[in-house]
């Protein structure tokens, strides 16, 4: 529509040129025809001329005006003076014609009087020929655009037939099939790319789904065996008459179990606290050494009763918040204590590495496979079967409320977790 528009326009003035030009043309013509006759004898070849031009077509039409009668021609009587020189359009009675006309006056030669000269040309089929133009031009525009509404709409529909095959399989995918996959292969590549981005979200999801159903039925199974105990020995303590010794030995045995509840309770409400985007706010320059040797006093008995040393190598000053930087190293070294053999060294290594102070906890024990290292600190991901699987997720969760990362690796025998946390 837009190039219609430009191109109509173009060629209006084109046309309008042209006509112009035509009337520069006759106009000159008829001005050196006067301006030479001197007498009535010449100014009657100029009436023949004149009648010559203008009868072929009757779209150039001539007229002059003298105080001499003998000296004019055509009917000027309703035609108002020119009010200025140059192209413009003719008025007749008041109202503009369909005639340009340029006019002149004409000094007087010999005995022809002064005259004045004006000359038009008919602008009717210039405007006929724009109007014929003007509706081609919608005519072509309506057609061009009903043409690319409908050529549009095809290819759209044709361009959008993966991504409806994709909608489809996608709805298709559900919690009892969580393992199906979009197909990738027949896709066009940019669809591709985004069936490939929903795919990897769909891995994600489904790890984070079996994950949560193996924390169901770990808290589940957690919290039933201390609420059974609570409620048996509490029922048994019922049931007849009891000592004050008795009752109170039930209330200690309670207390453990409600102890036990509260850590469960406690990890969940810290690690959904780090889920949404919690930082460490109480922190305190202090020397990482410092603080994991008054860590290690706290596993004092847990490390003598299964004969391991803990050795720290390395000293860095960091800004911590010291009670989650000492629950972070307690989690890594008790399970270093727990996986370690009888009488061996647990080597608690500081390092300063790209901005970051990192705290790697190596010992020597049973070799975990590779495949687990990647997710050792996945939320309720265990190797074994011994608690949570939570400990390490805190590990985590502490080491990015201090801007830090985590790692796990084995090396000559030996496994190295740890966790950094951002340097002064």
């Amino acid at each position: 529509s837009l190039t219609s528009l430009g191109l109509f326009h173009v060629l209006g003035r084109e046309l309008e040129r042209h006509q112009l030009e035509q009337l520069n043309t006759k106009f000159g013509a008829a001005e050196i025809l006067i301006f030479r006759s001197r007498n009535t004898a010449n100014w009657q070849r100029v009436r023949q001329t004149f009648d010559a031009w203008s009868m072929p077509t009757q779209t150039t039409r001539f007229w002059v005006s003298s105080s001499d009668p003998q000296f004019t021609y055509g009917e000027t009587s309703q035609i108002e003076p020119p009010a200025r020189r140059g192209a413009h359009r003719l008025s007749i009675d008041g109202r503009e014609s369909r005639w340009l006309v340029r006019s002149v006056p004409i000094p007087a030669n010999g005995s022809r009087a002064a005259v004045q000269l004006m000359v038009g040309v008919d602008t009717t089929s210039v405007a006929s020929t724009q109007k014929a133009i003007a509706v081609a031009l919608v005519v072509l525009s309506l057609v061009g655009v009903t043409m690319v509404t409908i050529l549009g709409y095809v290819i759209a529909a044709f361009g959008l037939n993966p991504l409806r095959r994709l909608s489809r399989e996608a709805r298709a995918i559900g919690p009892k099939n969580l393992g199906q996959r979009l197909s990738v292969s027949q896709l066009p590549a940019e669809v591709a790319d985004v069936a490939s981005g929903i795919n990897t979200a769909l891995d994600r999801l489904e790890s984070s789904w079996q994950q949560l159903e193996v924390f169901n039925a770990e808290v589940a199974h957690e919290l039933r065996t201390p609420l059974t105990n609570l409620i048996g020995q509490t029922q048994v303590a019922l049931r007849r008459e009891r000592s004050a010794p008795h009752l109170e030995e039930v209330l200690h045995s309670n207390l453990e179990e409600l102890e036990r509840l509260r850590t469960v309770v406690n990890d969940m409400l810290f690690l959904a606290r780090a889920d949404q985007g919690e930082r460490a706010t109480n922190l305190l320059a202090t020397s990482i050494a410092e603080e994991i040797r008054k860590t290690v006093e706290f596993l004092d008995y847990l490390r003598e009763e299964s004969g391991v040393r803990i050795v720290i190598e390395g000293d860095a000053h960091a800004q911590v918040d010291v009670a989650l930087f000492r629950r972070a190293v307690i989690n890594l070294l008790h399970n270093a204590i727990q996986h370690s053999e009888r009488n061996s060294d647990i080597r608690v290594r500081i390092d300063i590495l790209d901005r970051q102070v990192s705290i790697a906890v190596e010992n020597h024990g049973p070799e975990i496979a590779e495949y687990h290292l990647p997710r050792l600190f996945d939320r309720f991901y265990r190797v074994g079967s011994a608690g949570l699987g939570l400990g390490l997720s805190i590990v985590k969760a502490i080491a990015l409320m201090h801007r830090g990362r985590v790692f796990a690796r084995c090396e000559n025998g030996n496994t190295i977790v740890g966790f950094s946390v951002a340097a002064m």
